[in-house]
């Protein structure tokens, strides 16, 4: 959708990284080299009483959400009318505790292999009961607008990587609607835990160069605002064709939908930033003369700073991008990820007055 006059006002943002929980500042750390290597993030611990209690249902990928979601409010200022506000995230899969997980499938298997009728008849009866929260990936959303009392329009969209653009598109959409005046928009998933890391590995996505990591960021939108951090000008999520029974395109087929992909998104509007985020090295190569077709100057590729953390890779490249706006005085930033769902999301962000 493309969004009419400046477009929408982006009031805050924060991101959880190697680097730590932060609003603005990834961007010069991106630039500077000074991140430390994609590999488990040290999260802050639980510090309200509610939090220690809620903690013990969610999964790691919840934690961080509830984390971003938190910081993301404080900075806008946002305490008043939490009812009100939406809450729109990519989530990844399942990050069940491992214990659990293996009960779950010791329970489950007859004659050698899993079988769906015995996880239902016996697998569930062999789980602690409070499980089914770390199991289903929309609670990934839901613990953090729990604690936080968010109660507007809201949807989780499962992501490896355009399902968290559709989340923006979607805040974009109730806002612009007056379905709400205010909406939290991000994603958050781990690429580390071992189920995730296993269906990395089984696809071919870490030969192919995948770096599997972790995080989550957090945009704050308001249908107006005073001197913003930015704005979303416009999002899209294009289809890419792909073989028959094969997960992601091939490489060609991938750089020939870049471009026209870009310059739809653009509509002839001049770009002076462009951030990538591709999956690994064979989006990697399909994405990277984009810049120079662009004739942009500034080029930045998030994924060889903090690796592939699947839902969370959109909205981590998307406040890179806002920095790197205002690092550079730049007007205008096209933000283009590749996830390995292979289908391209394409963001146009420009630079706010704050």
């Amino acid at each position: 959708m493309r969004l009419d006059g400046k477009g929408l006002p982006i009031v805050a943002l924060s991101t959880l990284t190697t680097a730590g929980l932060a609003g603005r500042g990834l961007g010069r750390r991106v630039l500077e080299k000074n991140l430390p290597l994609p590999c488990e993030i040290a999260t802050p611990v639980p510090s309200r009483p509610e939090d220690v209690r809620q903690k013990k249902l969610m999964s790691r990928a919840a934690w961080f959400s509830a984390l971003v979601m938190r910081d993301a409010l404080a900075e806008a200022r946002w305490d008043e009318g939490r009812a009100e506000i939406g809450a729109f995230f990519g989530v990844g899969a399942s990050g069940a505790e491992m214990d659990e997980v293996a009960r779950l499938v010791a329970a489950s298997m007859e004659d050698g292999r899993f079988s769906l009728a015995r996880c239902g008849r016996e697998g569930l009866e062999v789980c602690n009961p409070l499980f089914a929260f770390q199991i289903m990936n929309n609670f990934t959303l839901c613990h953090g607008a729990i604690l936080e009392g968010l109660a507007g329009p809201n949807a989780a969209f499962f992501s490896r990587g355009t399902g968290t653009v559709t989340a923006l598109e979607e805040a974009c959409a109730a806002i612009a609607s007056g379905a709400c005046e205010r909406a939290l928009v991000g994603g958050a998933d781990t690429a580390l835990h071992p189920v995730t890391t296993a269906e990395l590995e089984r696809e071919g996505f870490l030969r192919q160069g995948l770096t599997p990591a972790e995080g989550a960021a957090a945009l704050a939108l308001a249908a107006t605002a005073e001197a913003p951090l930015g704005y979303v000008e416009a999002v899209r999520v294009f289809t890419v064709d792909r073989p028959r029974g094969a997960l992601v395109p091939r490489t060609g087929v991938l750089r020939d939908a870049a471009v026209p992909a870009a310059f739809d998104a653009l509509e002839d509007q001049p770009c002076d930033v462009v951030v990538l985020a591709p999956w690994g090295a064979p989006a990697r190569e399909a994405l990277m003369d984009l810049p120079e077709v662009l004739e942009t100057e500034v080029s930045v590729d998030t994924s060889l700073s903090l690796g592939e953390s699947l839902a969370a890779t959109p909205a981590l490249a998307w406040a890179l991008a806002l920095d790197l706006l205002v690092h550079f005085d730049k007007p205008r930033a096209l933000v283009l990820s590749a996830g390995p769902d292979g289908d391209l999301g394409a963001v146009v962000l420009a630079k706010g007055g704050a």
